[in-house]
């Protein structure tokens, strides 16, 4: 039987946790990657991951009401939402991850030589 319990509302709280902290490197980016890098267009980064924040932050949301809404009807036979949301986060997360360290080691190599 279905525990209604506070689990579902701390994965939502989770997901708010990680948008926000996207969010806030993300206005970092903007601040100071383009003073750190000599050009504008080093702001296109941080805006792209705050255009990320605000769709993972609704995207949280929906799962979260899906999944609510699917334990109240089914209980512990619900079928739940798939991974989607989680595989693309994490992605994103390695492709922003290896983005970054590619950018530290090109700029150091071309302040070197």
């Amino acid at each position: 039987m279905f525990d209604p319990g506070l689990q579902p509302e701390r994965t939502e709280l989770a997901w708010r946790r990680t948008a926000l902290a996207i969010g806030i490197g993300s206005l970092l980016a903007v601040r100071l990657l383009p003073a750190a890098m000599g050009s504008p267009w080093w702001a296109l980064p941080g805006f792209a991951g705050i255009l990320l924040t605000a769709a993972l932050w609704l995207g949280a949301r929906r799962r979260h009401r899906a999944v609510a809404r699917a334990l109240a009807a089914y209980g512990d036979r619900a079928a739940l939402p798939g991974g989607a949301l989680p595989a693309m986060l994490a992605t994103l997360v390695a492709l922003i991850g290896a983005g970054g360290a590619a950018t530290v080691v090109a700029h150091a190599v071309s302040a070197a030589g």
